[in-house]
């Protein structure tokens, strides 16, 4: 195994084009036919969710639940998003599992899936092809009601970059293991009441949160620059996804690791990245205005 594995593929190779019909299906045409586990699934865990109503609620499972937050939503800005997604970091092979393990634990499935279907967001964002656009498909179905689509599944470009490496096709085919794990974990140690406060909580939130970039800030919020989508900058966004509520300012250069660009725009997942490569753990953050860059939309061109 290399020593890095930060890969650059032409955005060429990433196309696997869809039936025509598909490509160009509007959300009524895409709904159906639905992935009944999958969509059984979100509604049991929204249904745990009421568990404290029974079991209650203690400072103890409060504080794992800020605390599991915390991490796997870093695990989802900081991994899926600008390592897998944008490669805007490089990092050891070593150091990239135990990434991947942490972003797993988030429950929003595999790196390949995610970084897929957000390279597909940034090449075809709030066009008919953007499966989440709010303003092509509506508030919920930009939200979440697309995993429900055949969109979800059949992905219009593949990260075949991420398809060489075998430890990530197998963390496709088994990214329920690590968040399954945590959470039998949390009641095995700590009982029912952390159990639903702790794990369930913390993971619809870390959900739910990441997903309202996709809806909510492309809304609500301010544009810095002019981009060819309505994508915008969220304060509050911002501090709540450690960092990527600064979205105007991802979609503007979308190869940098950076996105609160100035000092009022917190982004605390560039901060921990920054300390990581302080200790040697991760090198080669791009910053704005890093050498090499390319104009392309495509996060992989």
């Amino acid at each position: 195994m290399s020593d890095s594995v930060a890969i650059s593929v032409p955005a060429e190779e990433h196309a696997v084009t869809l039936p025509q019909a598909q490509r160009h299906a509007g959300p009524e045409q895409v709904a159906f036919p639905i992935r009944t586990f999958r969509q059984f699934g979100l509604v049991v865990f929204h249904v745990l969710a009421l568990g404290p109503i029974y079991f209650g609620i203690t400072w103890e499972g409060v504080a794992i639940a800020f605390g599991l937050y915390f991490l796997r939503m870093f695990g989802t800005t900081a991994v899926y998003h600008r390592y897998f997604a944008h490669r805007t970091y490089k990092t050891s092979r070593w150091f990239q599992f135990i990434l991947l393990m942490i972003a797993s634990t988030s429950l929003q499935r595999g790196a390949i899936w995610w970084a897929t279907h957000h390279r597909d967001h940034h090449r075809f964002s709030d066009q008919d092809e953007d499966a989440h656009s709010p303003l092509k498909y509506g508030f919920f179905h930009s939200h979440m009601g697309w995993l429900w689509s055949l969109k979800a599944d059949n992905p219009r470009n593949v990260a075949r970059d991420l398809l060489k490496q075998p430890e990530l096709v197998l963390q496709e085919k088994f990214w329920m293991v690590p968040g399954y794990t945590l959470g039998f974990a949390i009641w095995y140690f700590f009982g029912w009441s952390v159990f639903f406060v702790g794990f369930i909580w913390s993971t619809l939130v870390g959900l739910h949160l990441p997903m309202a970039v996709n809806s909510v800030v492309h809304v609500w919020g301010t544009r810095r620059f002019e981009t060819k989508d309505e994508s915008r900058n969220n304060w509050l966004m911002g501090i709540l996804v450690l960092g990527e509520g600064w979205h105007n300012n991802h979609h503007h250069d979308q190869s940098v690791c950076r996105q609160g660009l100035a000092w009022y725009e917190i982004d605390i997942t560039y901060y921990i990245l920054r300390v990581l490569q302080a200790v040697g753990l991760v090198w080669d953050i791009r910053e704005p205005g890093w050498q090499g860059k390319k104009s392309s939309p495509s996060p992989q061109a």
